[in-house]
């Protein structure tokens, strides 16, 4: 619980603390303990409004992501330790310095939706109320920013009109650019207990067939950047037959003709529509005709329709087919964005992006004013600053000299990557806020700050059907690690700001974030949570999930805009014309594919926090990418061959993932892997920064790109205690195990011999430790077992046939006992003396049940269904996002069966 500075010191050991999971906008509600040994455990809170209970595969196995391994746990300046006074006045210093001699838009802040809303708040307040510059952006520019200028484009306020439960009560649910069953499993098994309860349809929109397809009536596998078109055929198509809500359409919207003008302009028939989109004609008129038919219609949109150069415009085209049929703000109906980060939803209430100011406010004169005056800010910020791809150009041409980076790795997930890293390399000063000591990002700062992290942390967040939730510390903050309001606050005090940054705890500040919401407001503004600004501490301690609006005097408001009251200046809200385009950038022989990135089913952004958990690394281990078999044959490219992937701005090894799922003449590859990870597979470096002219949000869906087949003279495999990065240019991968970590290795050039494995693995050997060998050189066969105190530190197995051990044997190895001099040699067979039934690759995260388990269960166990499977082993019993691969497994088997 919280001292007297507001720091939380000893946790909640002991006893259930109630708080939110740090992974995607769901918002779920967690369970957490500490017991008296320290162990974590983690359940899902059936009374959380948002899963009632459940949790996804990420969520289950919170309690492996903690701990302080790999934690950065004291401030270090140029790679030595320093005090929190000396990292501070450094800060300061930087700032004070580049704002002297080339003013205050010379300083920059990049911060991210893990922060939570009290930490976005005062990083806000500092940079546009008393800095003066609005050069304060979030990584959220990379997911949702198209879908924040769509809202005000249309509502006029960044507001999401429906609830979690109007997916309950849909007849139909049209999932867009959204594999809800993998990133967001929890409402997609909502979404799945409608559909068994209620018969709810489900249409997915989607040029790949993801998991989200698997229960699907109907899968769309348009082509890239075609959403406009697909969705201005079904305006023209409710057009003429009449299915509009003139009604609603005459007493609250504006611009319906024009709207509906450029729909019959463009794709005036369902047959053109389907043409412009690469469709079977049939497939559309089917979706425009159930689309018109049913009444109670929900439209889930997400990175797929926003991380696009014409994101803004296909989030508007996804509205107008709402707003002139009326279906929006009442049960069962509307257009529904899902959010990617636990608090993207909370840094846009405070103003976390460039072109806001808090409480949704914008850079009107009045508006300045008013945050002016109730900040009693003495440098406002009066223009929008530099959303995040600008602000990196900045720092590129030396216009930003000081930039402080906070809970995000934009060296790996920002597009165009390599010229970032360049770019921060370059610059004067960059500090980065983490909880993790060695990032990509962290690599290139000047000063690192630690910050706590998730279990350690106290204020709220905001999840993607408005409802605010408190995320509450139950783990004590280990070394010198500080909450991010108290980092910012610190840095306003030594910039000569005491009064205005004097927090002394979450609570005060959530206080004047809601105050700020309800100044001046009267309703003219979505954003009031003014009803909370009077919570004493023992109430904001205890403060239960709700939904915003919560206007002083008033109920929480549920759902919005079924009567209009849309806060555009005559409270009317804007179908805007819109037209299709293809994507930013062309296809051409040299580039013959389209590169799409996205998330992988069991990791999270960078993989700081779920490459800690065995169990989250062992569905995917390796990066892969997919590809439509018909591609990969024209490469040369064979199913789990080393491949290279090229475009225009980096090349990048993986593995090769043959997917009928894939939609041919495109390649996905996952967001994820870093330099800490891989030795050369980040999705970032491979993207150009092309951005949507209206919300800045960068194209990360199509990237021209090629495939080239990887010709492998060796391959490897390293098991060890403690994390190593090899010194090798070729392919690597590493990824946790039970015990350890397993780092697979490839190269193309000659297979190292004995004596370089030094400088391959530096600092492999532990201190005093015994090695066994055997290498045959002309079979290119090298492999060595590190021995300390008895037990297993690290064996490595190379050749140049690629023939090595079954990994299940070596993942033994490192739990095994104390080795004797018989069990030392055997070692370096690859076999475990403690015989085991083999598991194979993860397929059910949540259970950790392998594909060899599975396979073995279904045949000889005579399993014919999923519900079979699960009663047998409970694979696909909790998040069910594995279940799609248990009915492939099912199918597999059935058919080598039958042969």
């Amino acid at each position: 619980m919280p001292d007297g500075s507001g720091i939380p010191r000893d946790g909640g050991a002991g006893r259930t603390v109630r708080t939110t999971c740090p992974y995607c906008g769901v918002g779920c509600g967690v369970l957490a303990e500490t017991g008296p040994d320290g162990a974590v455990t983690v359940r899902g809170d059936p009374d959380h409004p948002a899963n009632r209970g459940r949790l996804c595969s990420k969520g289950a196995a919170l309690a492996e992501t903690v701990g302080t391994q790999g934690r950065l746990l004291h401030p270090h300046l140029d790679g030595r330790p320093v005090s929190w006074d000396r990292a501070i006045g450094t800060l300061a210093a930087a700032f004070r310095h580049a704002i002297d001699h080339h003013g205050p838009d010379s300083v920059a802040l990049y911060v991210s939706g893990q922060l939570l809303t009290e930490d976005y708040y005062v990083a806000n307040k500092l940079m546009k109320g008393f800095i003066g510059t609005a050069n304060i952006d979030t990584n959220s520019r990379l997911c949702m920013a198209s879908t924040v200028a769509g809202h005000k484009r249309a509502f006029g306020s960044d507001t999401v009109p429906g609830t979690y439960g109007d997916l309950e009560q849909a007849d139909l649910v049209v999932l867009v650019g959204s594999n809800l069953a993998w990133c967001h499993p929890v409402l997609h098994q909502r979404l799945l207990a409608a559909r068994r309860e209620r018969g709810t349809r489900i249409v997915v929109v989607d040029p790949r067939r993801t998991a989200a397809c698997d229960e699907a009536d109907l899968h769309l596998a348009l082509a890239p950047g075609a959403d406009v078109a697909l969705f201005n055929g079904l305006l023209a198509h409710l057009h003429a037959g009449g299915h509009g809500d003139a009604a609603f359409v005459e007493r609250h919207t504006d611009g319906a003709a024009g709207a509906v003008a450029a729909a019959l302009a463009e794709a005036p028939t369902p047959e053109r529509a389907a043409a412009l989109c690469g469709l079977d004609p049939a497939a559309v008129r089917r979706f425009y005709d159930l689309f018109a038919a049913t009444e109670r219609v929900v439209t889930v949109f997400s990175q797929g329709v926003n991380q696009s150069a014409r994101g803004t415009d296909k989030v508007n085209a996804i509205l107008n087919a709402h707003l002139y049929t009326g279906r929006i703000g009442r049960p069962g109906m509307g257009p529904f964005s899902v959010t990617g980060q636990p608090n993207a939803m909370g840094g846009r209430e405070v103003g976390g992006l460039a072109n806001q100011l808090a409480a949704h406010m914008g850079f009107s004169a009045t508006e300045v004013d008013r945050v002016r005056r109730f900040w009693n800010a003495p440098r406002m910020a009066v223009r929008e600053g530099l959303k995040a791809v600008d602000l990196f150009r900045a720092v590129e041409d030396g216009r930003i000299r000081a930039l402080w980076i906070m809970a995000t790795n934009p060296a790996v997930s920002v597009p165009d990557a390599g010229r970032l890293r360049a770019a921060l390399s370059r610059c004067d000063f960059v500090a980065v806020s983490d909880g993790f000591a060695d990032t990509d990002t962290a690599r290139l700062a000047h000063l690192t700050l630690p910050a706590a992290l998730w279990g350690e942390k106290d204020g709220t967040v905001t999840n993607s059907d408005r409802t605010i939730a408190r995320q509450r510390p139950f783990l004590p903050l280990p070394g010198a690690a500080r909450p991010d309001w108290w980092i910012v606050s610190a840095l306003g005090r030594a910039l000569g700001w005491a009064d205005a940054f004097a927090y002394d705890r979450p609570a005060t500040i959530f206080r004047e974030h809601a105050a700020l919401s309800a100044f001046e407001n009267g309703g003219s503004r979505d954003f009031d949570i003014g009803a909370l600004a009077g919570l004493d501490d023992a109430a904001y301690d205890a403060l239960t999930s709700a939904p915003w609006p919560m206007r002083a005097g008033e109920a929480p408001t549920r759902r919005l805009f079924a009567d209009g009251g849309f806060f555009t200046p005559d409270r009317r809200a804007r179908l805007l014309p819109v037209t299709g385009r293809p994507p930013a950038r062309a296809r051409s022989a040299d580039f013959p594919l389209w590169l799409n990135s996205g998330r992988t089913r069991d990791h999270w952004h960078t993989m700081t926090r779920t490459g800690r958990s065995p169990r989250l690394s062992a569905h995917t281990p390796e990066p892969c990418v997919d590809l439509h078999p018909a591609d990969a044959a024209r490469a040369g490219v064979t199913d789990g061959a080393v491949v290279r992937i090229v475009t225009a701005t980096g090349t990048a090894l993986a593995r090769a993932a043959l997917k009928d799922g894939q939609r041919p003449g495109e390649a996905f590859l996952p967001m994820h892997w870093t330099d800490r990870f891989t030795g050369a597979c980040v999705a970032g470096t491979l993207i150009d920064a092309v951005a949507d002219p209206v919300s800045g949000q960068p194209e990360l869906k199509a990237m021209p790109a090629r495939v080239e087949p990887v010709t492998l003279r060796w391959a490897g495999c390293l098991l060890s205690r403690e994390p190593v990065e090899p010194r090798h240019a070729g392919y690597w991968a590493r990824h946790a195990v039970p015990g350890g970590h397993v780092l697979a290795l490839a190269g193309e050039d000659a297979p190292p011999d004995a004596g370089a494995l030094a400088d391959l693995f530096p600092g492999l050997s532990p201190a005093g430790a015994d090695t066994v060998d055997y290498e045959d050189r002309r079979r290119g066969v090298l492999r060595r077992a590190w021995i300390a105190d008895d037990r297993l530190a690290a064996c490595l197995f190379l050749a140049a046939d690629g023939a090595l051990p079954s990994r299940d044997r070596l993942l033994r190895l490192l739990a095994g006992e104390p080795l004797d001099a018989a069990a030392r040699l055997a070692v370096l067979s690859g076999r475990s003396s403690e015989p085991a039934a083999a598991e194979g690759r993860i397929v059910c995260s949540c259970f950790r049940v392998g594909l060899d388990r599975l396979t073995a269960a279904v045949r000889d166990g005579g399993l014919t269904s999923v519900e079979a499977i699960g009663r047998a082993l409970n694979a696909g019993t909790n998040c069910g996002s594995c279940v799609p691969e248990l009915r492939e497994i099912l199918a597999a088997v059935r058919e080598g069966a039958a042969a």
